[in-house]
């Protein structure tokens, strides 16, 4: 996902969390090792990539700790400087500020996410009171504020371009958000949530990426395989082989391994087994456990939003969103509850009879509905999801992926495989445009593996922005948990995981496609799915499939009549898909317009917020809240954005039906208005630029199934 960034406060956020900048002193030890520390020289490296071989843990701390210096002094020789203020001197200076800070920030929280160990997750938690320290040192200057208060209040005598007067705006704004205008008080006070909440981010995640790894699903006898396909077999196999358990079989609670077991094991209890562990971790009162740092995290939300102003943390966080306020996004949620919950309830009878006819005399449960609905899916249209997997090989996937953004955008991907990497995993890749000219680097992650945390994101190692007329080129970052390769067989996708890959790309693209001048960017949160999202609706149309679904063993393209059967069952189980993801989006609203403090027990917090929407017991929400990341990150009270943006989405891509999948004039006009401009403009203007007109819920209607009126 992207957010928004900037260097003078370092704002490096992932799907986890947002961990921005510090202050502090050198000692001598480190200031002699700052000359052996590769973020304090220049990196030498191709393309300007990170040295990852160079980099290690000892220098992280050094460098933040200079980093933060060396802005603070950057600062103060704009507030000091004697000159009026003005766009220049003010913004495109204070915008240039931090480069080292930003630099080891891109590093370190990207490799905190995607291959972390003890001492870094040590290193975080003690850098985060800091960072957050730094941060406010700089958004409640009150000298620096003056000046950017008087570039706004001038912003219409100094002949500002479209891009400037937004930005400069949306800094202000920023700055305000900040705490810039409270009292000296106020902003003590501020001051020290800013900091508690940065630990409890860092303790949350911590504790989600452990209990994670801690499950272990063991299975020592054949018969608990049942039903289970070879490949999924041999990959348990794999991984039980890695963990010394040689003629075992584990499963984990990571969903590429999780859900092939929900979808296809006959064998009851260990299905019980395998999706309890996963929607109780970090809720068992241990160590792990995050109810209690939740409801800190709520309760702090919440006093910082009344200390700046705001009834809630919701109406604090939407005001720079599409939706503006909770009550639009509450009013969007409902109506699309109003329509899935009775979608998601037929379909709850229809698996409940299946298990009838069967014989079973048990109620469905959670850990059931992935079962019976794949029975019910190849039952109806005799088609088994698993058929697809030997088509979807990932560097088949990967390539047709890079066919579909030639096809729409003339681009290019060379692999660069002797760039500096953080694992041996790691693919890397020049962009180019079709004439060879460089567009960015892109690094592609794809593998579980321990330091690793659950899901798939998109990130950056920096940034285009220019410097001086010059400029500096995007590195991009895409990581997933895709099945790993067995030595039977390579690494093969779900469905799931094909939407997933296309949608994080589309990340990608906007990170590499970007083409501004200032680092800043003030993008709304509930927009910037949008290029992620749009992305999916290539990933299962025929004319692509046959370029990238071949078959791993044979290379044949997959037939027409799984095509067909892919298309007739397309609207199967979305009753089942929306409500559990609506649930999730309405549990984080509920969490984020509290207008006191909470004092309930968590679980019974969320239970209070279901039960007042009417979920049925068949489907709980698909994030829970003591492991709900998204919310303790970058989506708090922006989780409803995925399907406000395929609102967005599903309007675009009408475009391109209207005038061709692949069209290129149209794909060039999306680039244009909205890859290469987030965050610089407002993002509905952006899309009107793009679309001619605001975004229509009819497709977004159509696509899910929902009855026509649902929105109306």
């Amino acid at each position: 996902m992207l957010d928004r960034k900037a260097s003078w406060v370092v704002v490096f956020t992932f799907l986890l969390f947002t961990i921005q900048s510090p202050a502090g002193t050198v000692t001598a030890g480190e200031q002699t090792a700052l000359g052996h520390n590769p973020f304090l020289k220049p990196y030498n490296t191709p393309f300007d990539v990170p040295p990852f071989d160079a980099i290690r843990n000892s220098h992280y701390l050094p460098a933040f700790t200079e980093g933060m210096k060396r802005q603070l002094a950057e600062v103060e020789a704009i507030v000091n400087d004697p000159a009026p203020p003005d766009y220049p001197n003010t913004f495109e200076r204070l915008d240039k500020t931090g480069k080292l800070l930003s630099d080891v920030s891109a590093v370190f929280f990207s490799l905190q996410s995607a291959n972390t160990n003890d001492e870094m997750q040590a290193i975080a938690q003690e850098i985060a009171p800091k960072l957050a320290a730094h941060r406010d040192s700089i958004n409640q200057n009150q000298k620096l504020f003056k000046r950017i208060e008087a570039v706004y209040e001038a912003r219409e005598k100094l002949k500002l371009n479209p891009e400037q007067t937004y930005l400069l705006e949306a800094l202000y704004k920023d700055f305000v958000r900040a705490g810039a205008k409270l009292d000296d008080t106020q902003k003590a006070r501020l001051r020290e949530i800013n900091q508690e909440l940065s630990v409890l981010r860092v303790k949350f995640s911590n504790n989600v990426l452990a209990d994670t790894n801690a499950f272990k699903l063991v299975i020592d006898n054949p018969a608990g395989l049942a039903g289970l396909p070879p490949a999924v077999i041999a990959g348990a196999q794999a991984d039980a082989r890695q963990a010394g358990l040689e003629g075992k079989w584990i499963f984990t609670t990571q969903k590429p391994s999780m859900i092939p077991f929900l979808q296809y094991s006959e064998n009851r209890p260990l299905r019980e087994k395998l999706y309890t562990a996963y929607f109780m971790r970090c809720n068992h009162g241990d160590d792990k456990d995050n109810k209690e740092i939740l409801r800190k995290i709520i309760n702090l939300r919440l006093e910082r939003s009344k200390l700046l102003g705001y009834s809630n943390y919701a109406a604090y966080a939407l005001e720079t969103n599409m939706a503006k306020n909770p009550e639009t996004v509450n009013r969007f949620l409902k109506q699309l509850w109003d329509g899935a919950l009775p979608m998601a309830k037929k379909e709850a009878a229809e698996l409940q009879a299946l298990i009838r006819k069967e014989g079973g005399d048990f109620a469905l449960e959670p850990w059931d509905w992935w079962f019976y609905a794949e029975k019910l899916r190849k039952a109806r249209y005799e088609f088994d999801e698993s058929v697809l997997r030997p088509y979807f090989m990932l560097n088949n996937v990967r390539d047709g992926i890079f066919a579909l953004c030639e096809k729409l955008y003339g681009i290019k991907f060379v692999p660069q495989n002797n760039l500096p990497k953080y694992h041996p995993d790691v693919q890397t890749f020049e962009v180019q445009e079709a004439n060879g000219s460089h567009i960015g680097i892109l690094y592609m992650d794809f593998f579980p593996r321990g330091g690793k945390r659950a899901g798939a994101w998109s990130g950056s190692l920096r940034d285009q922005h220019r410097v001086q007329g010059k400029n500096v080129p995007p590195i991009a970052t895409l990581v997933g948990n895709f099945s790993k390769p067995t030595p039977d067989e390579p690494s093969l996708l779900s469905l799931d995981d094909v939407n997933t890959f296309f949608h994080e790309f589309g990340h990608a693209l906007n990170t590499l496609f970007s083409n501004c001048d200032s680092v800043y960017r003030a993008e709304s949160l509930d927009s910037v799915e949008l290029p992620s999202q749009i992305m999916e609706n290539w990933a299962l149309e025929p004319d692509l499939l046959r370029v990238y679904a071949k078959h791993y063993r044979t290379n044949e393209s997959i037939p027409q009549k799984l095509i067909d059967k892919l298309n007739q069952s397309r609207l199967f189980n979305q009753g089942f898909e929306t409500v559990e993801y609506l649930a999730a989006s309405i549990l984080d609203m509920d969490w984020h317009t509290v207008p006191e403090p909470v004092n309930a027990d968590v679980n019974a917090f969320e239970s209070a917020s279901m039960k007042r929407i009417g979920l049925i017991h068949e489907i709980l929400p698909r994030y829970r809240s003591p492991y709900f990341s998204h919310i303790v990150g970058g989506y708090s009270a922006g989780y409803y954005s995925y399907i406000w943006a395929e609102v967005l989405d599903a309007d675009a891509f009408q475009a391109f039906k209207e005038k061709g999948l692949f069209d290129r004039a149209t794909a060039l006009a999306f680039r244009k208005s909205i890859l290469e401009k987030s965050g610089t403009d407002d993002a509905a203007a952006l899309y009107r630029k793009f679309r001619g007109a605001d975004a229509k819920t009819e497709p977004l209607l159509k696509r899910r199934g929902l009855l026509p009126g649902a929105l109306e």
